[in-house]
């Protein structure tokens, strides 16, 4: 009886194991970030097949790998909430049309009273358009201060549902502006700014640029204001970034997680993905435009299955055949998430690896400084 018992058992936990499982992982994911968009009843019925249950529940599980940074987490948490650090940074400072919070790492010269304005990095970070907060990069932006030499801002962005990308873009050119207005109260040099991003925030400054570039009238500013902010970014260093947003919503789709994703609510829908990719504004551009595009340098990991190495090998292809200074890095074995997280902490395993190469650009831009 009890042989019987385990018999008919093994067959349950194996459906369970094998259906039950993925289905509610998938489900409940759905449900909470969005059902496929199609109308009615169709939409349960993209739902529920199985191609989509068993690679959303994948993507779903791959997320448990987060669980290794529960160190790094309370790390940050402690830190930044230490009111002893603020010795090191200035927190909350408001900006922008937004009211958005910024906050400001000191340059290690910076309490030098004959010091000269220190360089500027604009650090935005990612989310995939939907989350994030600048807290959490706090020994982020203390580490690449030091390894920089360099004051360094994280601002907060109108993250999806608070805005669109248009909006971020608006919040990430308001932050610069605050560079240049409110800068020489803390000895920032506000003709030397290097924009650094990861991930989403890499496509960010790389579109913010461009718009910049491009004279964009949704950027709600005077032409000589978006030259002046041009000229004064040195550079753009993007980490593990998108860059072609048709691309990475392929991408998506093979994954599918492209409902339960944000970025085409964030770009408001599939036929703005143009409009918002950095890859297709490049190609607009005249000769003249493309003229006073800063040096790109583009960092990726071949091991990132978020945002795949070809979104980085892609856009160098394209910045080199329109003659943009650019420099490429594929740093083997290394995930989309260690990008950052291993800039954090001198002990982390990529940490001298990507500052290295991150330090190599950042002295070229030094040289190109008027």
């Amino acid at each position: 009886m009890i042989a019987l018992k385990c018999y008919l058992s093994l067959p349950v936990v194996a459906g369970a194991l094998l259906v039950g499982l993925p289905y509610s992982v998938s489900l409940v994911a759905q449900w909470l970030y969005g059902w496929p968009n199609k109308p009615g009843y169709q939409k349960y019925i993209e739902a529920l097949k199985p191609r989509r249950i068993y690679c959303l529940t994948r993507a779903v599980l791959e997320m448990l790998k987060y669980l290794q940074y529960g160190k790094l987490y309370f790390q940050w948490k402690l830190w930044y909430s230490n009111d002893r650090n603020n010795k090191h940074y200035v927190k909350g400072i408001t900006f922008g049309r937004r009211g958005n919070k910024l906050d400001l790492y000191y340059s290690p010269n910076m309490g030098h009273s004959d010091a000269a304005p220190v360089p500027v990095v604009v650090f935005v970070y990612g989310g995939a358009w939907g989350s994030g907060d600048r807290s959490i990069y706090c020994l982020l932006a203390l580490q690449m201060a030091k390894e920089l030499n360099a004051s360094v801002i994280c601002p907060d962005y109108s993250i999806y549902p608070k805005g669109n990308v248009l909006n971020m873009i608006q919040d990430i050119t308001d932050s610069l502006l605050w560079v240049r207005e409110k800068g020489q109260t803390f000895n920032l040099d506000q003709d030397n700014v290097i924009l650094i991003g990861h991930s989403a925030g890499a496509h960010l400054c790389a579109l913010t640029t461009l718009f910049l570039v491009n004279n964009a009238e949704e950027l709600l500013l005077e032409t000589n204001e978006q030259r002046d902010l041009v000229s004064a970014i040195k550079g753009i260093i993007g980490l593990s970034g998108v860059y072609s947003i048709m691309d990475h919503y392929k991408h998506e789709k093979m994954r599918a997680v492209e409902y339960v994703s944000t970025m085409h609510k964030a770009m408001d829908g599939v036929e703005n993905f143009d409009y918002y990719s950095p890859t297709s504004l490049l190609k607009k551009l005249n000769e003249d435009q493309l003229t006073r595009v800063p040096p790109v340098v583009l960092l990726h990991g071949t091991n990132d299955i978020i945002v795949p190495v070809e979104s980085s090998v892609k856009f160098s292809e394209l910045l080199t055949a329109l003659s943009i200074r650019m420099s490429l890095y594929l740093i083997p074995k290394m995930n989309h998430t260690e990008m950052v997280t291993d800039l954090m902490a001198s002990d982390r395993h990529f940490y001298h690896t990507v500052y290295g190469c991150i330090k190599q650009e950042y002295s070229k831009f030094q040289g190109y400084v008027d």
